[in-house]
C-alpha cells in the first residue's frame, strides 16, 4: 500500500506540471499574456521553489523532484507573461 500512495503522490506533481503547459500554449499562441495574474504566478513559483528546498533538505526526493518540475512549467508561464506584457 505505501508503494502505491508513494506513486501516486509523486504522478500528483506530473499533474500539477502538466496543469501548466495549456496556459503556456495559449500565451505563445495568442502572442498576449493580458489575463494572466503575474501575482498569483509568482506566489507559485515561490511556493514551488520553496518545496524544492524543503525536499532537497529533508531528502524527500519524490518532492524535490515534483516540485522541481513544476516550478519549471509554471516558471515558463510566468516567463512568458513577462515577455508578452513588454512585447
Amino acid at each position: 500500500m505505501r508503494e502505491i500512495v508513494t506513486f501516486l503522490f509523486g504522478l500528483g506533481f506530473v499533474f500539477n506540471a502538466s496543469l501548466f503547459v495549456p496556459q503556456a500554449i495559449r500565451i505563445v499562441k495568442t502572442k498576449s499574456a493580458q489575463n494572466i495574474s503575474l501575482i498569483t504566478f509568482a506566489g507559485f513559483n515561490i511556493i514551488q521553489f520553496n518545496s524544492v528546498l524543503y525536499g532537497y533538505y529533508y531528502k524527500d526526493k519524490i518532492l524535490m523532484y515534483g516540485s522541481l518540475i513544476s516550478f519549471i512549467a509554471c516558471g515558463t508561464v510566468t516567463l512568458l507573461a513577462i515577455y508578452y506584457r513588454k512585447a
